[in-house]
């Protein structure tokens, strides 16, 4: 059975949508917000592995503000990962995690550091909502709280724009990519998180600036 929790909230030129979810049977069952995990869930998400559940839709959030759309990626590198995925050698740098009112923001870079083309395909997005070529599979993870929070988004699925970036299908070798995504922040007392990368992993303790 599916059910969902969603908010719309009128900000000036744009709908926004901030939608709480459960999960039954281990399958996302909606778009961008917060969820409550369970605790071994919480566990498996900060080791790296796939959720296998997550449970009880939360309360409500705060519509994400366009102002706080395509932050600066100019800035102090806080957390840096070398990888290998699809074959390609990438640096992947997170260059902030910072509040902004009931908002909190990513930013990161990923460069591609080998000789091989990174073709990225949809694996960063969210293709049940039909936003594949864009970053909205990024989450962040708050253990303590058994919490998960998803890129915000506008719109209905289907039409619906996460408020993150999009990118090309692939990248060349010596590019790097400036990306972002925004999420409703985490309580005040929240001072690291974890983020989940899809395919290239998670960072764990995170601060939140």
């Amino acid at each position: 059975m599916r059910r969902k929790i969603a908010l719309a909230v009128a900000v000036p030129g744009l709908v926004v949508t901030l939608t709480a979810c459960g999960v039954l049977n281990g399958q996302q069952l909606g778009g961008g917000g917060q969820e409550r995990q369970s605790g071994q869930a919480a566990q498996t998400a900060a080791s790296g592995a796939p959720a296998e559940k997550e449970q009880a839709p939360p309360e409500k959030q705060a519509p994400p503000d366009p102002a706080a759309s395509a932050p600066s990626q100019q800035g102090e590198v806080i957390a840096t990962r070398d990888v290998k995925a699809g074959g390609a050698d990438l640096k992947v740098d997170v260059t902030g995690l910072r509040r902004q009112g009931r908002l909190v923001t990513l930013s990161w870079t990923v460069t591609n550091t080998g000789d091989t083309k990174w073709n990225m395909g949809s694996n960063m997005g969210d293709t049940a909502a039909y936003l594949g070529l864009t970053v909205a599979g990024v989450s962040l993870v708050d253990p303590a709280n058994a919490k998960r929070y998803r890129v915000a988004r506008t719109g209905e699925k289907g039409t619906a724009k996460c408020v993150c970036s999009e990118y090309d299908v692939s990248t060349e070798p010596g590019e790097v990519l400036p990306l972002y995504a925004t999420y409703a922040a985490p309580p005040p007392d929240v001072q690291k998180i974890n983020v989940e990368f899809p395919i290239l992993g998670v960072f764990t303790d995170v601060p939140i600036s």
